[in-house]
């Protein structure tokens, strides 16, 4: 399998030993460098990385000058396949001492950008020694190194995808130069730094990168000075940061004195869906006057990749992070619930308690809903509606919860009901579809009538896995006057509930929430021998984390179906085989797409994340949308290999 296939390319930022002044030695460490990534396809190196950023004075040097120039040749020839981006001081024919990112493939030098923004304040003295590269635009004939142009708007192609320079202090202007590059088409930008460490100015320095990216929607790979660089005032620590569309996805240590290097993945293909995707980058003005630089070596294959991907992707793995994020979501589920109650004048809330997970939480939102509103707990009409396949177990589970709650629970049993119901149809009897979806409708009729008399609104428990997969039955558990889980998958469900089991709940509450963990999930529509639950969901439309896996990497991400089998037999492939992903992976898009008609009605909801799939918000989708070319795809995909 190649990942590259996928839209990956692997780069690398390299923070090499430094010999000040002596761009031969630089020379000799940076090839080494070079050498040691002999799988990347781009690699990065920092600001006047060839002759150190620290030789002050001596960049007047006419030796340096000379040997820098014989040092870009060797580091030039060195990269007959790869792209490698150095930082050296450049002498233009005017005279004036330029800094500047070289960019070197096919053996030769087929670009040079100056840097624009020279700090001048503090520890710095940049305008010392170099002029602004703003304005230069020539092209540069050498003797050694050959024709090149010289010039800050420049895109440079690396396969499908194409990368853009700035230089250190160029991120810190108002108006950085990575703006202008992005929508001129750059997917990657490049920055060649020498950011000395200051108390707290790594944090900085990380956020500047992150913001970068996910303003410019776009990879950013930054490099900065090391160690060895003069400490005679201040100390570089080699930093070296990559991030991802507001991601910050892999960083280096510091003050490593044997140098530092980072290796990671960029995908192009995701960041152009974000690009499709976001109207307000689409509609941005784009620069003219750029010149595409085509670099004829594809991107180098990958057969493993570096970068990971979270198993549960709308689940942080730090608990501290999780625990913020919790607040935050039912902060927002009940907020939403409120200004619902506040503008409808309801006097309660009605929910049907099922003693599974969603209603769970539906209930635990109520209970921090009629906080927010001063309503007293009564004021939270809890209804459990037995019918032939509930279990006892899940009944109890209700009464534990409704009691800690300290609301009342109302026990209406659904039997009659749907046994008259089904005879008026001339049932036959038989467990099929009808007998299930009688059930559940009669459920929902019982819950908006009881709002009609007692003047509320009806709570919807459903959550967004179940509505990707259209696991909910048409005008019954489908509806509902708010849907307050709407927006939250099955995986984040699970966590929240045992989140505020440890966290938030009483000693009785605890009790009722772990035993709604420990109970499968299961609609309880078709009743079994032993009483106990007869259905499973998981066995019958898969794994919850898988299909959350597919949710968010198809709808936030754009993945084709081969880049999402792909990802998930990396991810999930020590717990399932690659036929077990294939398999469901085809369930998900059959459902999906067969299922949009029940997403097209879907009463109003919080959105709660990035992934929504509120037919007035964020997911619009033709009920008739055609699949058979997916299916087809995912059909022909060979499992056997798959390692």
């Amino acid at each position: 399998m190649n990942y590259a296939d996928y839209g990956f390319i692997r780069i690398a930022a390299c923070s090499p030993v430094v010999a000040i002044a002596d761009p031969l030695a630089n020379a000799r460490a940076i090839i080494k460098a070079i050498s040691d990534n002999p799988n990347a396809s781009l690699l990065l190196f920092p600001e006047l990385c060839v002759s150190g950023y620290t030789c002050e004075d001596l960049f007047f040097s006419r030796d340096l000058l000379v040997n820098t120039e014989i040092a870009m040749g060797q580091i030039a020839a060195a990269s007959p396949d790869q792209v490698v981006v150095v930082g050296c001081p450049w002498q233009l024919a005017d005279g004036r001492l330029l800094n500047v990112a070289m960019v070197c493939h096919g053996g030769r030098v087929v670009g040079a950008v100056p840097k624009v923004a020279h700090p001048n304040y503090g520890e710095f003295y940049d305008k010392r020694w170099f002029a602004s590269g703003q304005g230069i635009d020539e092209v540069v004939s050498h003797a050694l190194l050959g024709e090149f142009y010289l010039g800050c708007d420049q895109l440079f192609s690396l396969g499908e995808s194409s990368f853009a320079i700035e230089i250190c202090e160029d991120l810190w202007l108002p108006t950085p130069p990575f703006a202008r590059h992005v929508v001129a088409g750059a997917e990657l930008i490049l920055n060649l730094s020498a950011s000395n460490e200051l108390v707290a100015k790594a944090d900085y320095r990380r956020d500047l990168v992150r913001m970068a990216s996910a303003q410019g929607v776009c990879a950013y790979l930054y490099a900065s000075a090391g160690p060895t660089e003069s400490t005679k005032d201040i100390v570089f620590g080699g930093h070296l940061i990559f991030a991802e569309n507001g991601v910050l996805a892999a960083e280096s240590d510091r003050f490593s004195f044997s140098g530092s290097q980072l290796q990671v993945e960029y995908d192009w293909q995701k960041l152009r869906h974000d690009r499709i995707a976001n109207s307000t980058f689409a509609c941005s003005p784009r620069p003219g006057g750029y010149r595409k630089v085509a670099l004829r070596t594809p991107p180098a294959p990958i057969d493993t990749l570096i970068r990971q991907y979270p198993p549960q992707p709308f689940v942080p793995d730090d608990e501290a992070e999780f625990g913020a994020r919790a607040i935050e979501i039912m902060k927002i589920q009940s907020t939403g619930l409120a200004r619902r109650v506040m503008a409808s004048r309801s006097r309660s809330l009605v929910l049907g308690l099922s003693g599974g997970l969603d209603s769970t939480l539906a209930m635990l939102v109520c209970l921090d809903t009629l906080k927010l509103l001063d309503y007293q707990p009564e004021a939270l009409v809890l209804i459990t509606m037995p019918g032939p396949a509930t279990s006892e177990h899940t009944l109890l589970t209700a009464r534990m919860l409704a009691e800690a709650g300290g609301t009342g629970l109302l026990d209406i049993s659904i039997e009659k009901a749907v046994t008259q119901h089904l005879s008026d149809l001339r049932h036959t009897g038989e467990y099929d579809v009808v007998f299930e979806n009688a059930q559940a409708r009669e459920r929902t009729q019982l819950l908006f009538d009881y709002a009609n008399k007692c003047g509320g609104i009806v709570v919807g428990t459903g959550d967004l896995s179940e509505l990707a997969l259209g696991w909910c039955t048409y005008n019954a558990d489908h509806m509902s006057s708010y849907g307050v889980n709407s927006s939250v998958p099955k995986t984040m469900v699970q966590y929240l509930i045992r989140w505020y089991a440890r966290h938030r709940a009483s000693d009785a509450m605890q009790q009722a929430l772990e035993r709604v963990l420990d109970t499968p999930i299961s609609p309880e529509l078709v009743p079994s021998d032993d009483g106990e639950v007869a259905q499973q969901t998981e066995s019958i439309v898969g794994p919850y984390e898988l299909h959350d896996f597919f949710i968010y990497h198809y709808l936030r991400n754009g993945f084709g179906v081969e880049k999402l089998f792909a990802l998930a037999a990396v991810t999930h492939g020590d717990n399932y085989s690659a036929s077990e992903i294939k398999k469901w992976l085809r369930v998900f898009i059959q459902r999906f797409h067969t299922q949009q008609f029940k997403r097209t009605t879907l009463p109003a909801g919080p959105k709660i994340g990035s992934v929504s799939l509120s037919p007035r918000g964020d997911w619009r989708m033709p009920d008739e949308a055609s699949f058979g070319s997916l299916i087809a795809t995912i059909d022909a995909i060979d499992t056997e290999s798959v390692s």
